[in-house]
């Protein structure tokens, strides 16, 4: 296997946590292999890898269009499984070409956009060439798929997946919960296709660790998420209207007909994927520790909601003096912001139902090769597992301001009191190491077969 083509929609220099994956197994194996790559994005690159540019191609001006002509619900039914469809095609003859051109040993893809995929798995079937399939989130995750159009929508992801999977060589998956869910619906033969390569950390990347300088008597408690957002809508939708009786009857009819024939496959709440109820939290707090008004911080880094709405949620819950949400960061500021801070929080939208989801957010790696405290808000899953026997952390379910509280209280009277809380993670973070992840990469591609049959299944946790 010394020529490989790979598709990603996703690539670097982009920050997606895909592009950050793509960027540390492709550089691994273009040290001992010929490595090209399609791709989307602008101004790809790589030291060591051939660049084929397909232009960015996706649906979502004609999204656009339909959501402003008031038919959203038409360009939900027709858009299908990602944004991303119309880059199927010109991919696919950009791979055929270069097949063609020189012939690879072997095909990857990365996934997500699952269309990308798609382009992998129709170039094997003609071809013939053998396929890893990288899955950074699954179709039909409880989690990140919990809502469909139609129920008909939700069987096509999942048929989907499944002929992926079936298509492939070899599958790799980033969470054990969602590869062993979808393990457990394939055929015999095709199960030993798995494979657990969890998210990495470049450790280059990570901020040289010194001697903490003192503490200012007078400096807050700084609580750090660093990260995107995506339930400031769900609060705002809740705050009481003023429109006229009429335009409130208006606007139910036509939320009521934007959610006709809407599947829930897996109920979740948006709600706890912002920063209100740590805020909430610390406003408990303050009304019991007067003497730490001012002194207490939340800040969010990474937010691309526009500032109205989050300014609107802040002040309907009277956050504005407690929660900062500041911008994007770069990377290499992200990370430094992370080992910066006093306590990092982690949250998750909850699920109400208290069934375990598939879902394990990137940053966790992240926070992990810090000797911060963590406060997970995560709900039971995935994230949950994974966490629960780490050195340092602390679990709460998202929404849950009282048991939040229990977890801070000790945090920040220690903090300010000059007691730092570290934690030595050393040897933990040795084993989330990019580079061993990239070699477990490397070692499936070395194992796959050149005829269509599956190698032995591998992990590496």
């Amino acid at each position: 296997m010394d020529n490989l083509l790979a598709i990603s929609y996703r690539f670097p220099p982009q920050t997606y946590p895909l592009a950050i994956r793509v960027d540390y197994f492709l550089t691994h194996l273009a040290r001992t292999h010929r490595v090209r790559a399609i791709t989307s994005a602008p101004g790809a690159a790589l030291d060591g890898v051939e660049v084929i540019p397909v232009r960015e191609r996706d649906a979502s001006r004609f999204k656009h269009v339909m959501k402003r002509l008031r038919l959203g619900k038409i360009s939900d039914l027709l858009i299908w499984p990602d944004l991303f469809v119309p880059w199927i095609l010109p991919a696919l003859y950009a791979g055929y070409r270069a097949v063609q051109q020189e012939r690879p040993d072997a095909l990857l893809s990365f996934a997500m956009p699952y269309s990308g995929s798609v382009v992998a798995a129709l170039l094997k079937k003609l071809t013939g060439l053998p396929l890893i399939l990288n899955l950074n989130d699954s179709p039909t995750c409880p989690d990140v798929e919990s809502t469909f159009p139609t129920r008909a929508h939700a069987w096509a992801s999942q048929t989907l997946e499944d002929w992926l999977v079936q298509t492939a060589d070899a599958v790799v998956y980033v969470s054990k919960r969602n590869m062993e869910r979808v393990q457990a619906r394939q055929p015999e033969a095709h199960r030993s296709k798995f494979h657990l390569i969890r998210r990495g950390v470049r450790i280059t990347d990570i901020p040289q660790r010194t001697a903490a300088p003192e503490r200012p008597a007078d400096a807050p408690v700084r609580i750090v998420y660093t990260g995107g957002l995506s339930g400031w809508h769900m609060h705002t939708r809740s705050i009481t209207s003023t429109a006229s009786r009429p335009m409130q009857w208006a606007k139910r009819a036509w939320n009521a007909w934007n959610h006709w024939g809407r599947y829930v496959a897996s109920p979740t709440d948006p709600r706890s994927h912002t920063p209100v109820y740590i805020g909430q939290a610390v406003q408990q707090l303050l009304e019991t520790h007067p003497e730490w008004v001012g002194r207490v911080e939340v800040h969010v880094y990474g937010n691309t909601f526009p500032e109205s709405v989050v300014q609107e949620v802040l002040s309907r819950y009277d956050l504005e003096s407690i929660v900062h949400v500041h911008g994007p960061r770069p990377h290499e500021e992200a990370l430094q912001l992370m080992h910066a801070a006093d306590i990092l929080f982690l949250t998750l939208p909850d699920r109400p139902n208290g069934t375990p989801g598939g879902r394990i957010s990137a940053k966790t790696y992240e926070y992990l090769t810090t000797d911060r405290p963590i406060l997970a808000a995560v709900p039971p899953g995935e994230n949950h597992d994974y966490l629960s026997d780490k050195p340092g952390v602390f679990l709460s379910r998202p929404c849950d301001v009282e048991h939040l509280c229990s977890h801070l209280e000790p945090l920040i009277a220690s903090t300010l009191h000059g007691d730092l809380p570290f934690f030595d993670r050393t040897l933990l973070t040795k084993t989330l190491d990019s580079t061993r992840r990239a070699e477990a990469f490397a070692e499936l591609v070395g194992r796959l077969p050149s005829s269509a049959s599956a190698a032995p299944a591998a992990a590496a946790a």
